[in-house]
């Protein structure tokens, strides 16, 4: 008789809806920073922090989390490891919203789609993992690509891969915190850590060119009020998944998101798109889909060794 399968290696119907959801609202966040000029980028992440918080603040009140999040900020361990991914958000964000805002949406995309290589290639050298075989393969075509999409950008393309390193560092510096900080809790650390320094950005931009938040029109005053919301509800229901989920299904459902992103540069803004581009885009692809295969495989081939144990 073959062993159960494990909780966590079951796929529930509700955590697929919750990690597809999350990668969707991800996907279409170009759309609403796109609807945000006059507003500069950063004002727009300035606001972003100060708004996420406040959004935060609202949930931990009503879901009764201040005890939890109290315990965590006592842990000192944790509330510095946070601080650190405060600032990898920071700058993950701040290149993110300049993206959008410069007609640079397609090297965005191409950040996210190759932000599960390198946090394989993280892996190796924060981590000292050692990769199975297919994981160098595919760390060496993306390096192919990388180069190729050089030579296509003319320029190296500091985008996409700052937007890669920074979130695959935000994922290794989360993973240390571990389950001790939910994503509320950990969100709400991260904004509060942020905060003073938004304050001072808002303080700065109020007192040189103007703040635009109130001062476009009553649609760009809700939208711009709406960051917050945009920056926790995707988190919220990724941690949802998270729990209901095995990660080798949550890390397919991740490239949803870099695929809609590419969708609305290429169709709705009219990027670039050349012949390099899009060899390069698909040499990435490629050691995607090795990268995916791998994982599946390994999983396959450990869930039948644990059925032939005794």
């Amino acid at each position: 008789m073959p062993a159960p399968v494990p909780s966590h290696e079951r796929v529930s119907a509700p955590g697929i809806a919750f990690a597809i959801a999350s990668y969707l609202l991800w996907g279409v966040l170009p759309l609403l920073f796109l609807a945000l000029p006059p507003t500069g980028a950063p004002e727009i992440v300035a606001w972003r922090i100060v708004l996420s918080l406040a959004f935060c603040v609202i949930l931990l009140t009503v879901t009764g989390g201040w005890s939890r999040f109290m315990a965590l900020v006592r842990d000192r361990v944790a509330l510095g490891t946070l601080a650190l991914a405060a600032v990898l958000v920071l700058i993950n964000w701040s290149v993110y919203v300049y993206a959008t805002l410069t007609d640079h949406v397609i090297e965005a995309s191409l950040g996210y789609f190759t932000n599960p290589i390198v946090t394989v290639l993280l892996g190796v050298l924060v981590l000292g993992e050692r990769l199975r075989p297919m994981q160098w393969i595919a760390v060496g075509v993306s390096g192919i690509a990388v180069l190729v999409l050089a030579i296509g950008y003319g320029s190296f393309p500091w985008i996409a891969l700052t937007l890669a390193f920074s979130f695959g560092l935000y994922g290794l510096v989360k993973r240390r915190v571990g389950p001790r900080a939910d994503a509320i809790g950990g969100l709400t650390v991260e904004t509060a850590v942020l905060t003073p320094l938004a304050v001072v950005a808002l303080i700065v931009i109020a007192s040189t060119t103007g703040l635009t938040m109130g001062a476009v029109s009553p649609l760009h005053t809700v939208l711009l009020a709406s960051v917050g919301v945009a920056t926790a509800v995707p988190l919220l229901l990724f941690a949802a998944a998270a729990r209901r989920i095995p990660l080798v299904y949550l890390g397919f459902a991740q490239y949803l998101a870099p695929a809609l992103q590419l969708g609305i540069g290429v169709v709705l803004l009219h990027e670039p798109m050349p012949i390099e581009r899009w060899v390069g885009f698909a040499i990435v692809w490629v050691a995607l889909a090795i990268l995916t295969v791998d994982m599946f495989r390994h999983r396959y081939s450990s869930q039948r060794t644990r059925k032939d144990e005794p």
